[in-house]
């Protein structure tokens, strides 16, 4: 099971010397720092993952609508972090775990992005309806409306690999639901999976989380948020409730951007 959620104080935190010298070098050599997390995470053991787990062709991307692109990259631009007990976030932990072990990616990678999609279930249309553009819903804000199939319909049954804990925040009676936090973890971490991610909190991680969100300039800024902050939690613990470190998002930009950048 990850460590339990830290009680930082944000401006309490001691500024990292390492990641600080780490933006003032060449993009190769953050790469080269970045491809370990910054220091590595500790969170649950990589397991192997169940032969039908992971799709061997392409990769799963999602394809936000252009409303929502201009919308969400104002909301990541100016993200203020918002007051979630850590009691609350403690209980998705088992989820993550089971998560994380069952397809064999880092559960803070997980746990970023249930930050980034819905503020660890606390946006109020995480349990009920679609989102502002009416595509997506639930914890991880999958998308059940896009074409040919959903991005939801693909990875669906993830919940039937991994066993469903005896309690949590969100269960629903009808399974799969895009609204019981289980399956969408489930669904999460196997759709991370599928496009890359493993252990690591490197140039695979990076990638995945940007197909995640969808091949745009604001999925660029999402990766760039999502893994730099589960690099920040694998040095100093699960922070609920601490602001982005810009020097990592930085870094993370400047080692794994421009490769995208180069083919828009």
């Amino acid at each position: 099971m990850p460590p339990a959620p830290s009680h930082h104080d944000a401006h309490a935190l001691r500024p990292i010397d390492a990641v600080v010298g780490m933006i003032l070098v060449a993009a190769a050599a953050l790469a080269a720092w970045l491809v370990t997390g910054g220091g590595g995470s500790s969170g649950p053991p990589a397991s192997s993952t169940p032969p039908a787990a992971i799709s061997a062709g392409a990769p799963i991307v999602s394809a936000p609508p252009p409303a929502q692109q201009v919308i969400d990259l104002r909301r990541f631009q100016q993200r203020r972090p918002l007051h979630v007990p850590a009691r609350w976030v403690a209980g998705f932990y088992p989820l993550y775990g089971v998560a994380a072990r069952t397809f064999g990616v880092n559960w803070l990678l997980l746990a970023s992005i249930h930050d980034q999609e819905t503020s660890f279930s606390t946006d109020r249309t995480t349990y009920a309806g679609l989102n502002f553009a009416h595509c997506c819903g639930g914890s991880m804000q999958f998308n059940v409306i896009n074409k040919p199939v959903s991005t939801w319909s693909r990875v669906a049954d993830s919940f039937r690999y991994g066993s469903r804990p005896p309690s949590y925040p969100h269960a629903t009676i009808q399974h799969p639901s895009i609204y019981d936090d289980f399956d969408a973890m489930m669904a999460a971490a196997r759709l991370l999976a599928a496009d890359g991610a493993r252990q690591g909190l490197d140039a695979r991680a990076w990638s995945a989380a940007y197909d995640y969100y969808g091949h745009d300039a604001t999925g660029i800024t999402y990766a760039d948020q999502v893994v730099a902050r589960a690099i920040s939690w694998s040095q100093r613990g699960l922070c609920v409730n601490c602001p982005l470190d810009e020097r990592i998002v930085a870094a993370v930009h400047a080692a794994y951007a421009p490769a995208v950048l180069g083919r828009r």
